[in-house]
């Protein structure tokens, strides 16, 4: 995977608006990047429906059947003091478009820690736009001060533990379960 993205042509963007692009894929199709919105609980619940099982292991750490409407609402209705989310989407109003792509940041301004949470669905994985989203999330984290980043992966999520190197994050042993992967990223360093 990670030859295949170094090969594969950039990744076309327009900027539409504050933290919105329009973005275009090396196969053509178009999705658009913009904040998640509270309208996008029940498109995200429907999306969820399409990942397979070890996409949702991947990357909630456990297997689940379904995204709860409580954890939907968590998601979809966020507080600005203590998170930030983007999406990539079908491009059509909130509400009515399918998500294919969530990026999240959870944080605690008192201590500058930020813990990021990424799923990218398998109809667009394949085109960067894991690296992007991470990339998006990093800058917003150094615009707003933020000291740190880090998240859990599993250690077989090859892919994301390859995508966390190539972007400057530590990989650190997590001190709870074996088999999770702490990754690290100082943001006070260039």
């Amino acid at each position: 995977m990670r030859s295949q993205q170094r090969h594969q042509p950039p990744l076309q963007h327009q900027r539409t608006g504050v933290w919105q692009e329009r973005l275009v894929l090396a196969n053509g199709r178009e999705v658009v990047l913009r904040p998640i919105h509270p309208n996008d609980l029940e498109p995200l619940r429907a999306g969820f429906t399409t990942l397979t099982a070890e996409e949702i292991r991947l990357r909630f750490m456990h297997p689940m059947t379904g995204l709860t409407l409580e954890f939907a609402r968590q998601l979809t209705h966020l507080d600005p003091n203590n998170a930030f989310a983007l999406v990539i989407a079908e491009p059509l109003p909130a509400g009515q478009a399918l998500v294919g792509a969530v990026a999240r940041l959870s944080f605690d301004r008192t201590t500058g820690l930020a813990e990021f949470a990424l799923l990218v669905a398998k109809p667009i994985a394949g085109f960067g736009l894991g690296h992007y989203l991470m990339k998006k999330l990093i800058y917003w984290a150094r615009r707003n001060h933020l000291r740190a980043i880090c998240g859990d992966v599993l250690r077989e999520n090859t892919v994301m533990l390859n995508l966390s190197e190539r972007l400057g994050f530590e990989l650190r042993s997590s001190s709870g379960e074996s088999g999770i992967v702490q990754v690290w990223l100082d943001l006070s360093r260039a």
